[in-house]
């Protein structure tokens, strides 16, 4: 007796009791890239586990989101591993992307060229070794207690708020370390990696889904590297540096979480109005462009920046890129054949430029208004006119792209860039990718305002994804400020809301793979009930609803 596992090059017969392991065999004949995973009915499946079931079998590799996350994870544990080896005292401390690579500290080593030979070194014996890595169950308070132990109190107070009795946990040699997604077989999969000195630690490169030969070139981007330390200097006067902290002071009840809500918020308050001081400074700002990647609170902060500029006497005329999209039938195509909304050229650029500099020079303007409906761009007869020190705010996501407004001299223009630039982890090697706060999100907003389903989300993402991959994070360097829309407190209230929309998309569809894992995600936060003591003109608003302004 056995089971039939379907997979893109035909029907593989596998024993009762097999191992994805032969799945995998099967199907690397045809993968040019080393399979890490198996996913199997929509969900990942470590190549040790047994096959229980008939099912389609699709293979992981590095070019997909999940194999990439694998690869990392394991390259983590390797690192964690080799430091152990060479310095039982030292800690690995994670902290957040930057561009291709992952910036992270080594505690009780210096940053050298040296000691970065020396680890290189280590971790090649290591992925030489081929060690197994092994999973094992533990009660939660065993394991508690081993991380306590272990001086890695993090993962002990991560555990403490679970609800689940137990926790697994990876194995490799005599080391035990956590991490809450998936692991390939053993170190002997990871064959390329790079680590170069950064800052006051160091830059993990590899192979990703968008370069699998080689690993891409790194490239500072100083002002992105300030804005995640600014955060962190949040954090610390919030005194939370990772989510069992954050848990904790939830589960001292409403007092104590309003009272984070009030303190998280007050620092948005104090960055919206340095802003606005720095844009009257410059006296000769004429233009504010907002940009940022989807779901980052960009309408939000240019009403917040409107408003603090009001505080200075200023009255902004605030311009919606969105009104000046092509009629659609003269929107260009992707390379798929599908409208490409995402791209500059679906904008009329000469008829922004004009409007933009007609007002500049104190001419009245007849704005235009788009119907997405129709796909028509339509004209109301309101017309406007700005004074003399009255600045223009336009948001969208080409604001910091020199060539959507290139009739305005770049002395008259303050560029902003926004994003939930999330620098909080689960613990100190659990980091929480910025794309899941912003994909949370937008599954909250548009199910709220758009009318659409978790599922519908999870299918426009990738697409949304390579939009900003192509046209937004190439320029955010350009901004002459970043703003961190990120509120600590926010996903524990986003739960409420995105948990049940995902819990309606079912294994029979591919996009299961990403809600199950949001899902799990999101269960290590306790829920923060506490959502009327969100301000009205909160960036959280933009998603959950009851706010003060209008979208």
């Amino acid at each position: 007796m056995g089971y039939v596992v379907n997979t893109d090059f035909g029907v593989v017969k596998i024993s009762k009791g097999e191992q994805f392991f032969k799945v995998a065999d099967m199907l690397q004949k045809n993968n040019k890239h080393t399979i890490l995973a198996i996913k199997f009915n929509n969900e990942i499946k470590e190549l040790w586990k047994k096959v229980h079931d008939n099912g389609f079998a699709k293979p992981v590799d590095i070019t997909s989101n999940e194999g990439m996350r694998i690869y990392r994870r394991a390259l983590l544990f390797i690192i964690y591993i080799a430091l152990k080896r060479m310095h039982k005292k030292s800690k690995l401390v994670v902290h957040h992307a930057i561009g291709p690579g992952l910036y992270f500290e080594i505690r009780g080593v210096r940053n050298s060229e040296k000691n970065i030979d020396k680890l290189k070194e280590e971790m090649k014996k290591i992925i030489d070794e081929n060690i197994l890595f092994e999973k094992i169950t533990l009660s939660k308070f065993d394991a508690i207690k081993y991380f306590e132990e272990s001086e890695e109190h993090d993962k002990a107070l991560l555990f403490k708020y679970r609800k689940k009795t137990t926790v697994k946990v990876y194995k490799c040699e005599k080391y035990i370390n956590y991490f809450y997604e998936y692991m390939p077989p053993s170190t002997g999969y990871i064959d390329k990696f790079d680590i170069i000195a950064y800052d006051k630690g160091f830059i993990l490169l590899h192979p990703t889904n968008m370069s699998p030969e080689n690993i891409p070139e790194f490239k500072p981007l100083p002002k992105l590297s300030s804005t995640f330390i600014e955060y962190k200097k949040w954090l610390d006067i919030l005194n939370i540096k990772s989510v069992g902290e954050l848990n904790a002071i939830i589960a001292k009840g409403v007092r104590k979480s309003g009272e984070l809500i009030r303190i998280t918020e007050a620092l948005h308050e104090k960055k919206y109005a340095n802003i606005a001081d720095e844009i009257i400074k410059r006296k000769n700002v004429r233009l504010i462009c907002l940009a940022g990647p989807s779901s980052s609170g960009k309408t939000t902060s240019a009403k917040r920046i409107s408003l603090e500029l009001k505080v200075h006497g200023k009255e902004p005329l605030q311009i919606s890129l969105d009104d000046y999209y092509m009629d659609y039938e003269k929107i260009p195509l992707t390379d798929e054949g599908k409208k490409d909304l995402e791209s500059l050229r679906a904008l009329d650029l000469d008829l922004l430029n004009k409007n933009l500099k007609d007002l500049i020079e104190g001419k009245e303007v007849e704005l235009p208004k788009y119907n997405f409906i129709t796909g028509k761009r339509e004209w109301t007869g309101k017309k406007v006119r700005v004074k003399k020190d009255q600045p223009i705010i336009i948001e969208g996501i080409h604001g910091l792209n020199e060539k959507l407004t290139e009739s305005i001299p770049r002395d008259q223009k303050f560029k902003v860039y926004v994003s939930a630039l999330i620098q909080m982890n689960l613990d100190e090697m659990n980091r929480i990718p910025t794309t899941d706060t912003r994909l949370i999100r937008r599954i909250v907003r548009d199910y709220n305002f758009r009318g659409a389903t978790a599922l519908r989300t999870l299918q426009l993402w990738p697409e949304v994804r390579k939009g900003e991959e192509e046209n937004i994070f190439p320029y955010q360097e350009e901004a002459d400020v970043m703003f961190n829309s990120y509120l600590v407190y926010e996903l524990p209230i986003l739960k409420l809301f995105a948990e049940p929309l995902l819990l309606e998309i079912d294994n029979t569809l591919p996009e299961y793979t990403e809600a199950k894992r949001l899902l799990r995600f999101l269960d290590y936060f306790l829920p923060l009930p506490a959502i009327n003591e969100v301000p009205k003109i909160s960036v959280l608003r933009e998603f959950i609803g009851d706010s003060a302004f209008e979208y």
